[in-house]
């Protein structure tokens, strides 16, 4: 009976004490964001995004992700030499670095006028669609990856008058996550945190004749099965359930990096979205559509993607005896 006491007593400490540890850990490195965050605010932001490429071309190989976008890398283009695998994954770390730099200046950086007698440093490419959503009285899902500056999406949308609530995922950092979304809410539409409920949260704002912007291109536990890059993997069916239900308009739409810290915004045709037999959007089918809209997406700038997602990885199944990683699509 003590035994037990004691035991429960150890791990009722040891869960306090980790948690108590990541709560610190957290809290130093928000501090160590954040002085940072103040250094590049002292410069232009041409020099600060300039700059945090740099450093984060250096430090990017030495943290434990590099391997993992290495890995990813090499299985998505084996044809690829191991010099042109990592040019790519250093393209990855500046791009990631600029986009965590550009939080500072995201009211500044965008300046997109469709009057201007010469491109700014904001160009958009389907300008008429954006005015078509934001003048129609229905409900629209636009989606995108994680390419570019895909934060300067919503910031085009509210620009345009188009009423879209964007579903996100705050850092695991709850001191970084706090910062962030207050620079997103100064100067972007509505604002969803992917949790528990989102998806009755957007379906409610879609009934309303609202509409809603989603990333499609995490990996989702227990989601279906789709393939990405020709390699099994687990998507989020979401957005098809949703546009089976509502049968609205769904738009594709990134961001894609220019030279001289400039941005072209993108957001195409209407997709035909595949239905089943009774009329209805199908949507496995539809899940797969989007992840093949990606993968073009990221093919043709495979630096301004994540490769150090594990984007590949299945969960809640137990792996197959004798199989590889490669095979069951683990990364």
């Amino acid at each position: 009976m003590v035994g037990k006491v004691l035991k429960k007593a150890r791990r009722d400490f040891m869960f306090r004490y980790g948690r108590r540890l990541r709560q610190m850990e957290h809290w130093l490195v928000a501090r160590l964001a954040m002085a940072m965050i103040s250094l590049l605010r002292l410069l232009p932001p041409d020099r600060a995004l300039n700059f945090a490429d740099r450093v984060a071309r250096r430090i990017g190989p030495m943290v434990g992700r590099h391997r993992v976008a290495l890995n990813n890398l090499r299985l998505a283009y084996p044809q690829k030499s191991d010099a042109e695998i990592e040019a790519i994954a250093s393209d990855m770390w500046g791009n990631m670095a600029r986009l965590a730099a550009e939080y500072i200046f995201l009211d500044a950086l965008f300046d997109f006028d469709p009057n201007a007698a010469k491109p700014g440093r904001v160009e958009v490419s389907g300008v008429e669609h954006f005015a078509e959503i934001a003048g129609e009285k229905k409900p629209h899902i636009l989606f995108t990856g994680h390419l570019g500056n895909f934060e300067l999406l919503p910031v085009a949308a509210a620009t345009f008058g188009m009423n879209i609530t964007a579903l996100f995922r705050p850092p695991n950092n709850p001191y970084l996550a706090d910062y962030i979304h207050s620079t997103r809410r100064s100067s972007m539409g509505g604002l969803l945190p992917s949790s528990t409920g989102a998806s009755f949260a957007l379906a409610a704002i879609l009934e309303k004749g609202g509409n809603i912007g989603v990333l499609v291109d995490q990996k989702f536990s227990g989601g279906v099965d789709t393939t990405f890059f020709g390699r099994p993997c687990q998507s989020n069916p979401m957005l098809g359930m949703l546009a089976r239900h509502y049968d609205c308009d769904v738009y594709p739409a990134r961001c894609v990096r220019l030279p001289g810290n400039r941005f072209r915004l993108e957001i195409e045709d209407k997709l035909d979205l595949p239905r089943t037999e009774s009329g209805s959007v199908d949507v496995h089918a539809t899940t797969q559509v989007l992840a093949d809209i990606v993968e073009r997406w990221v093919r043709e700038d495979p630096g301004q993607w994540m490769w150090f997602h594990k984007r590949w990885e299945i969960s809640g199944r137990r792996r197959k005896r004798g199989r590889s990683p490669e095979a069951t699509g683990q990364s």
